[in-house]
């Protein structure tokens, strides 16, 4: 794949409608926990609809540092051999590239009970805490030092009741991966209940974890010796699959996207449909007809709706940058509140600029007026999805945009451009 160049823009001609068919890759952050997990064993695993994205790139290049080899099998199969993995400080350098670097402590403190590692980076989103990860260390048996690194020992893991403080997502993950090798049964309360986090499950269990409540927001970890090699198939990016109902939505398309998880999609579909969008689900397809309707519905009562995030199964975070950019072309007044990261909402700046009609009420809400008409303006992308909602949102535009700065998109999308030209669109990489 071609790696990220700092210099590199997408040029976009806006305004026209787009068609035809288009598949989610597989779920970023389903790839990136089970990536991670190979750790957890000496045999070689295979994971099947990996996304060939820079986040993936950045965390394999972290398991090749410890000692672990991988090879592309196919287009977006990848083979992992951590069998000459050992217990080292995980690259600095690297593990600021990418907000998944903890991922790693987890296996790292299941299998060899030490790990060190440097903060993480990832996107500039708010505060993002890694309490979660380290308390759930500690109620195993770890012990953690936090200095200019994060240095968690274990001279064995003990299966213990765990009551998440959050219910993080990554902090779940890592604690999942942890108890898996640990000495008797740990139960994870307040556990995070995500597809991805589901995934990463189902993929543990096929290396021969024991773990009951998957999918649901108490986990029950029996603590197994050892875990073998496995082959282990990512989900669809349900984040993907709203960001083309997006897509289809501001540019009037009809678009069918396929290879869709209906149960993934009940609040993100659900949300939609308070902006007067209602994609059809046909088999593992979904179907967003031309020229939706486009209209907020009030609630009862004549109050002007609101869109909030929360964790699952409520509507994600990653997605409310879209829906944004989506009501700004709809009829009425939409109030988006982002509960879990203070500074997401700041990139709608850009949008004004674009010719929108936001309020930008504090941090974490805003107001959207619509409908606007977009005009193409330059832009830069500030974080993943806030860069696939700016990009949306040229492709709505009329005229012609530059977005800068498309690494940050590159990170999370997968070969987007090449993608959305097959629908049509007018967008070149230079």
């Amino acid at each position: 794949m071609v790696r990220l160049v700092m210099s590199q823009k997408f040029v976009v001609n806006g305004g026209n409608r787009l068609q035809g068919s288009i598949r989610p890759a597989g779920n970023k952050n389903a790839a990136l926990p089970m990536i991670a997990a190979t750790l957890l064993t000496d045999e070689p695993c295979v994971l099947k609809n990996v996304p060939r994205i820079e986040d993936v790139t950045y965390l394999l290049e972290l398991v090749t540092d410890l000692g672990a080899s991988y090879e592309w099998v196919t287009g977006d199969s990848l083979r992992i051999d951590a069998g000459n993995v050992s217990p080292k400080t995980l690259n600095r350098e690297l593990c600021s590239r990418i907000r998944a670097s903890i991922l790693l402590a987890g296996p790292m403190l299941g299998r060899f009970r030490e790990v060190r590692l440097p903060p993480p980076g990832g996107d500039v989103i708010g505060r993002r805490r890694v309490d979660t990860h380290f308390l759930a260390f500690q109620g195993l048996g770890a012990e953690v030092e936090v200095g200019a690194d994060y240095s968690v020992k274990a001279k064995k893991l003990q299966g213990a009741e765990i009551f998440l403080d959050e219910p993080s997502v990554t902090g779940t993950e890592n604690a999942l991966m942890a108890a898996v090798l640990a000495e008797g049964v740990t139960t994870l309360r307040n556990a995070a209940s995500e597809p991805h986090v589901q995934d990463l499950a189902n993929g543990l269990a096929s290396m021969g974890a024991r773990i009951d409540g998957i999918g649901t927001n108490v986990l029950r970890i029996e603590g197994v010796e050892k875990l073998g090699g496995a082959e282990m198939v990512v989900g669809p990016d349900h984040i993907e699959v709203g960001s083309f109902i997006g897509l289809a939505a501001v540019t009037d398309s009809q678009i069918t996207i396929e290879g869709v998880r209906g149960s993934d999609l009940h609040s993100i579909l659900l949300n939609f449909e308070k902006l007067g969008i209602e994609p059809r689900l046909k088999g593992g397809s979904l179907i967003v007809e031309a020229s939706q309707e486009k209209r907020i519905r009030s609630d009862i009562g004549g109050h002007i709706r609101k869109i909030e995030d929360g964790p699952w199964p409520a509507f994600p975070a990653d997605l409310t940058s879209i829906a944004i950019v989506v009501a700004t072309q709809c009829t009425g007044l939409l109030m988006i509140f982002e509960k879990m990261f203070e500074s997401r909402l700041f990139f709608v700046d850009k949008l004004v600029g674009m010719g929108a009609q936001i309020i930008l009420c504090d941090p974490h809400r805003v107001i959207i007026s619509g409908p606007s008409k977009l005009h193409g303006s330059t832009l830069e992308s500030p974080d993943i999805r806030a860069g696939m909602a700016v990009l949306i949102a040229a492709l709505a535009a009329e005229g012609r945009s530059e977005i800068h700065n498309i690494g940050q998109i590159d990170r999370g999308y997968e070969e987007i451009d090449t993608r959305l030209r097959q629908l049509g669109a007018d967008i070149q990489r230079q």
